[in-house]
């Protein structure tokens, strides 16, 4: 999904009918997709006596990975590891394209039998893949029956004003690129984890700290009875460092630092990423002496990475439509909309702004996008999308389980989903504006707006909590602080108050209240800049790190000022603070 491969044809619309040939020389047989496309042959066959149930569709996506990860504190190795993954989805369909047993939330309670097969064999004998294949097949197709028999009794129980489809067919893609091996000098990375991490001997004043590096390699392949059959491969790197702290009150204090890249040769240099360990380990110290900030509600300024950082969570993450699922038992009937479910053709932005994600663009400013791929996991070629228009907002993320208004896929099921189906994200996003202020000159304009309405200073934000690290039981209080409305914003982790003087003070503890969607229509200002955040989508709540699988994304967005969001100061029981004080890290 993210090299540049060469293509010799590459479909010009979603509905055409699509042929994706590497350039390269015919690839020699391949073990894993021969024993697909055999297993696949003899899945449409499947029945069960006195049950006219055959398959009428099915998928085998087999995603494999190397991967490589070691961590570090204060110059000593905690963890390294090394190890090699292959995991299958097998999806079978019965009944038509128009009604199956997907979408359906009575599915996955304890249907279909299921066999121990622990993992999934790494290595490519072509009878040992069929046998997985072949079983994991058997239980799919048992669980897909039962489901469809008590899907029809939910739905007879159920009034629907429109039945949608249940999936969309779409033209064979045949799309094969090698899958590459993991390459990296072990020891030296470890050693490089290691020195990192010891910069934070030297501030005594963090509690805890730490460094880790995960390189991996591999991707995924896509086999299915319509005739597609992908391969392609995934290459990414990533070095993470956290820092925590404690203020004299007790609240926790933490921040991080990311460097991604899709080849280990385009991490930055040791000495840059040194400079961002300091960086940020000042940055936290100084947090954890800020005093609480007030509540406030007025403009605020999203300087440099907090800018891509709201448009990554309040916009392109509310850019899709959730399909309802046929309910059992009143199970899964409760599932919110989505902030611009039902908008299209409405202004969501000022009529500057123009949205565009664009998986083929596979670089910007010189360096690699990390967001760009050629097809997504369900067959479907990428194509570049207009999601807002001058302010108005024009489509959506779709994959090809059909929404209310739209039937066709436009290439982005990037990540599993509920209920049989995939769950649509963003590639490279691409946020821009014909209405542009020097991002020098914004802080000027925040602090005319607070004088204009007599605010005693403004707030700028410059780094938010997405994708979010927190642990999970303060990732629980800020979904429960949205009250059940299912809108919620990831904490600023830098957020400065700015006086009339110019003058900033640091601030800590404050969360938003009733930042949405909505709120975008509220920009004020944006900047002639353009910031690119690059992160691993997973779909979780505030990105929540580490949590199940993830597609990369870039999105690239300038500074913005946007007007009446309400910040208010975090009122909660503090943690203790140690007994003792820590020990002395300079003493050997």
């Amino acid at each position: 999904m993210k090299y540049q491969g060469r293509i010799l044809t590459l479909a010009a619309g979603i509905a055409a009918t699509v042929a994706l040939v590497a350039a390269q020389a015919p690839a020699p047989a391949d073990p894993v997709l021969q024993a697909m496309r055999d297993e696949i042959a003899r899945a449409k066959t499947l029945s069960i006596p006195n049950l006219d149930a055959p398959p009428y569709f099915v998928q085998y996506t087999i995603d494999q990975e190397e991967n490589f990860s070691v961590s570090a504190t204060l110059g000593g190795l905690v963890t390294r590891s090394r190890q090699q993954i292959r995991s299958p989805d097998v999806r079978i369909r019965v009944g038509s394209y128009k009604f199956d047993n997907t979408n359906f939330a009575g599915a996955g309670f304890g249907g279909g039998s299921r066999y121990d097969l622990e993992r999934f064999p790494t290595e490519n004998v072509y009878p040992l893949l069929r046998r997985y294949l072949w079983l994991e097949t058997d239980s799919a197709y048992k669980a897909a029956v039962e489901a469809l028999s008590r899907k029809r009794a939910a739905q007879h129980n159920t009034t629907q004003s429109e039945q949608l489809d249940d999936f969309d067919p779409a033209p064979a893609v045949h799309y094969l690129r090698d899958i590459p091996k993991l390459t990296i000098d072990e020891d030296a990375w470890s050693k490089r984890v290691r020195d990192l991490s010891a910069v934070f001997q030297a501030y005594p004043e963090l509690k805890t700290s730490g460094v880790s590096l995960e390189s991996s390699a591999g991707g995924a392949y896509v086999a299915n009875s319509e005739g597609t059959e992908i391969r392609y491969p995934e290459v990414v790197t990533n070095l993470h460092a956290e820092v925590w702290a404690q203020a004299p009150d007790g609240m926790n204090i933490r921040d991080a630092v990311d460097f991604r890249a899709l080849h280990l040769s385009q991490m930055p240099s040791d000495a840059e990423m040194t400079r961002a360990m300091n960086t940020l380990a000042t940055n936290v110290v100084a947090l954890a002496h800020a005093p609480k900030g007030d509540d406030y509600t007025g403009p605020i300024l999203f300087e440099g990475q907090a800018g891509p950082q709201i448009f990554a969570e309040v916009l392109g993450r509310n850019l899709t439509i959730t399909r309802r699922p046929v309910t059992d038992g009143g199970r899964g009937g409760n599932i919110p909309p989505g902030e611009f479910e039902g908008k299209s053709g409405a202004r969501i932005m000022p009529d500057s702004f123009t949205v565009v994600d664009d998986p083929t663009q596979k670089e910007w400013r010189g360096r690699p996008l990390f967001g760009s791929y050629d097809v997504d996991r369900e067959g479907v070629a990428a194509v570049p999308l207009t999601l807002v228009d001058k302010g108005v907002l024009k489509n959506y993320l779709l994959t090809r389980q059909p929404v209310k208004g739209y039937n066709a896929s436009n290439g982005r099921a990037r990540l599993p989903g509920s209920f049989g189906a995939n769950e649509p994200t963003m590639s490279n996003l691409f946020v821009s504006t014909s209405d542009k202020t020097p991002v020098a000159d914004l802080k000027k304009k925040l602090i005319d707006l607070c004088a204009q309405r007599n605010k005693p200073y403004g707030i700028i934000v410059r780094k938010m909590d997405f994708p979010s690290f927190a642990p999970l039981d303060e990732a629980r209080r800020i979904v429960q602080s949205a009250g059940g409305s299912g809108h919620f914003v990831s904490v600023p982790l830098l957020a400065y108050k700015v006086f009339p003087d110019g003058h900033e003070e640091l601030i800590r503890g404050v969360r938003f209240r009733g930042f949405t969607g909505k709120s975008l229509r509220d920009i004020l200002a944006a900047g002639d800049d353009s910031v690119t955040l690059e992160y691993m989508e997973n779909g979780a709540p505030m990105g929540l790190s580490g949590r199940g699988f993830t597609a990369e994304v870039s999105v690239v967005a300038p500074s913005v000022i946007i007007d009446d969001l309400e910040l208010h100061s975090v009122e909660e029981e503090m943690p203790k603070l140690p007994v003792v004080p820590p020990p002395d890290m300079t003493k050997h």
